[in-house]
């Protein structure tokens, strides 16, 4: 009897998980069958069985093409200012609006926090360039002091830092939402008693609620990381222009505007392969790291 319970219960959570399961297996399994193109000459009217094989031909041509090492170096820096400054913005947001201890006053500031994460990048790059045009609001004020107006989206000295600016003004407080999940579980009665020890806020701070944060900030550290090629594509499509395509041009725009504009299909899925293996590469060496020295790890 017991048996047919748990068999029951089985079937049922079987069933529960089937929608996800087929899911993955439907949209991000089966797809990764097409990487095969990256080894042929792909044509679409010819499609994967009939079109002939290349080898490595892709792959060589990628590391020769001429622009793709400064589109590589776009890549990587703004990825780079992303996890430099960007990665621990949540983190900081979540410990300054743990201090808040009025609830009617956090509530609303913590909604107001996340709310530009559910704007789309077409509104959010639409308010900042028309904020920081030549005719926007930001040079208009400039203009009352005397100040000369700067078209600040087509300066290539401005336009990474702009870029990642608005990714951690606009995502900052979304991310700070795990962050907040994981202060709720922290044990109340270790500060109770750094209290009594006459430990302040930021000492606190600094031995219980950091310490117990740190499984969360690793596993999100080495996700983020393993990222590192991936650009906000939506961002950079927005805001990218041609006075600043040598400096903003990474490498999912050129995907894009190469791959799906100028049907070089091969060509842009060796790219999506080179980036895959540098993301895993990069996941799997600092999980090692991690889990040698901190003893946190993601598996």
């Amino acid at each position: 009897m017991l048996g047919k319970i748990m068999s029951r219960d089985s079937l049922l959570l079987w069933l529960i998980a089937l929608p996800g399961v087929l899911h993955f297996v439907v949209f991000r399994y089966v797809p990764m069958l097409g990487n095969v193109i990256a080894f042929q000459d792909y044509s679409i009217f010819s499609g994967i069985a009939d079109s002939p094989w290349v080898g490595f031909k892709h792959f060589a041509n990628m590391f020769t093409y001429e622009e793709f090492y400064q589109i590589l170096t776009n890549t990587l820096l703004i990825s780079l200012y992303s996890i430099l400054f960007g990665f621990p913005a949540p983190l900081v947001l979540a410990l300054l609006l743990n201090e808040i201890r009025k609830a009617w006053f956090k509530r609303p500031v913590q909604t107001l926090l996340y709310l530009p994460h559910f704007l789309s990048w077409v509104i959010v790059g639409s308010i900042f360039i028309n904020l920081l045009g030549t005719d926007g609001f930001l040079q208009t004020i400039l203009g009352w002091f005397g100040l000369p107006k700067t078209d600040y989206l087509t300066q290539p000295d401005y336009f990474r830092g702009i870029l990642v600016s608005i990714g951690i003004w606009k995502e900052m407080g979304w991310g700070m939402i795990i962050y907040l999940a994981a202060l709720s579980g922290i044990n109340p009665n270790l500060y109770e008693a750094a209290m009594v020890d006459g430990a302040g806020r930021f000492r606190q701070m600094w031995s219980i609620t950091l310490p117990s944060l740190m499984p969360a900030i690793v596993v999100l550290f080495l996700l983020r990381v393993g990222h590192v090629l991936d650009s906000n594509v939506e961002q950079v499509l927005v805001m990218l222009n041609p006075l600043v395509r040598d400096v903003g041009e990474v490498i999912d725009s050129y995907v894009y505007r190469v791959g799906l504009l100028g049907a070089q299909f091969s060509l842009t899925t060796a790219i999506g392969i080179f980036k895959s293996l540098v993301g895993l590469l990069l996941v799997v060496g600092l999980n090692t790291l991690s889990r040698k020295t901190t003893g946190e790890s993601i598996y």
